[in-house]
């Protein structure tokens, strides 16, 4: 699943995919933004760790399940 965070005072969102399901993502975002967790913190499939403070947290949108990528070129 594609994760997009955005970050205070950061030009850029962080994009990563994640094997988590949509369920387990929301309570970690929740966590992260109720307070009991002073760090959101996901792995990506790859294995790099992101970890953003949770009072910099702009937005977290979690999008549709990603397939198989095909192909060469960059569309």
């Amino acid at each position: 699943m594609e994760v997009k965070i955005g970050v205070q005072h950061a030009p850029r969102e962080i994009v990563l995919e994640s094997d988590l399901s949509a369920e387990e993502l929301e309570s970690i975002v929740t966590a992260a933004l109720s307070g009991s967790a002073p760090l959101l913190s996901l792995t990506d499939i790859k294995g790099r760790k992101v970890l953003v403070p949770s009072e910099r947290l702009s937005y977290v949108d979690l999008g549709e399940p990603s397939g198989r990528k095909v192909g060469f070129g960059a569309l």
